[in-house]
């Protein structure tokens, strides 16, 4: 049934037809120009569907979009005080880049402060990009959320949070903690601290398993073992050099990243406490210095080449239109020598 745009009537907008059909206004736009970004299938029925409205490309905004954006978008929330050099991030943007390289797209890497959220959307609505790959989430979960409703073609990196609305591709952080943890209780460790913020949603599963591991021994968890620390922090040798002088007892620290567990290893050097002889040590991500530093550091390997790939797949399937997908991928034990 077509409908009559009768005169004082407000004329059909691309919004509209994006919101009937359940996708966003970059897929429209993209499906009513034939991309073939979009499947047949999918194009088809919007077209249909526009059809239906008496809907009309307004035809110089079209001209606009003659030529199909071949750019993504990859945005490192600013909010967040990890450095975009940071090894791992940097593991995770090789490999979304080489996925998209292989689809013929190109990546444009922005980091985006809290003050300026909205620059996320106008990216996606002035044609610069196709789609946006966020990497974290801190707190800009309701953020994305409220970017997801509005049907905002994107796919996020960060833990896999029971009530987001956006995709997301996430390490298993929970069975990564719990894993870490155990390892060191089965070494013979009663005394295990954990470094991380249990307020970034990651850290904070990857505490969750900690504790879980704890509880399975029959351990109590000590408050003052719990040092809080924010990925990416510069001032992550005052935290450890303030948190050792308290001079605490302790046989095993599991730190939520491989550079804060090399900075600890550092610290603890410096102050003749040998690893592994005195204190067990176990970091997060495995980055490749991981295996090169003295002694080589006990890891929980996240599987970065896998996660660019899913990234990218969950963002083409958003620009599809297609539904919304978690995908969580599995938590790895790499035991070396810092817990031997």
């Amino acid at each position: 049934m077509s409908v009559r745009h009768e005169p004082g009537r407000r004329r059909m907008q691309m919004a509209d037809i994006a919101r009937l059909a359940g996708v966003s206004a970059s897929t429209v736009s993209r499906a009513l120009s034939g991309s073939p970004l979009i499947p047949e299938a999918t194009r088809n029925r919007i077209t249909e569907l526009a059809n239906s409205l008496n809907y009309r490309v307004n035809v110089g905004a079209a001209s606009l979009r003659k030529r199909d954006v071949q750019t993504v978008g990859v945005i490192v929330l600013g909010d967040s005080l990890q450095m975009i050099s940071d090894p791992f991030l940097l593991s995770i943007l090789g490999t979304v880049a080489d996925a998209l390289d292989e689809r013929g797209m190109s990546l444009l890497l922005s980091r985006v402060h809290q003050e300026r959220r909205q620059q996320m959307t106008a990216m996606i609505e002035s044609g610069q990009v196709a789609g946006l790959v966020v990497i974290g989430q801190l707190t800009w979960h309701d953020h994305l959320n409220t970017l997801a409703r509005e049907r905002l073609p994107m796919a996020v990196w960060g833990a896999c949070l029971p009530d987001a609305q956006y995709p997301v591709v996430g390490g298993d952080n929970e069975q990564g903690g719990y894993l870490a943890t155990r390892h060191l209780i089965e070494r013979g460790c009663r005394r295990i601290a954990f470094f991380g913020d249990t307020s970034h949603p990651e850290a904070g599963l990857r505490f969750e398993g900690y504790i879980r591991a704890l509880s399975e021994a029959g351990l109590e968890q000590d408050p003052r073992l719990q040092q809080s620390f924010l990925f990416g922090d510069t001032r992550i040798r005052e935290v450890i050099d303030g948190w050792l002088n308290q001079h605490l007892r302790f046989d095993a620290i599991f730190a939520s990243s491989d550079v804060t567990a090399i900075s600890i290893m550092g610290a603890l050097s410096e102050r003749g406490i040998a690893v592994p002889d005195q204190v067990r040590l176990v970091g997060y991500d495995d980055i490749a210095l991981a295996a090169h530093v003295h002694p080589p550091l006990t890891t929980v390997r996240q599987p970065t080449e896998a996660a660019g790939r899913a990234l990218v797949d969950l963002l083409f399937e958003a620009l599809a239109g297609k539904p919304r997908r978690t995908i969580v991928l599995p938590a790895e034990l790499i035991r070396r020598e810092s817990s031997a």
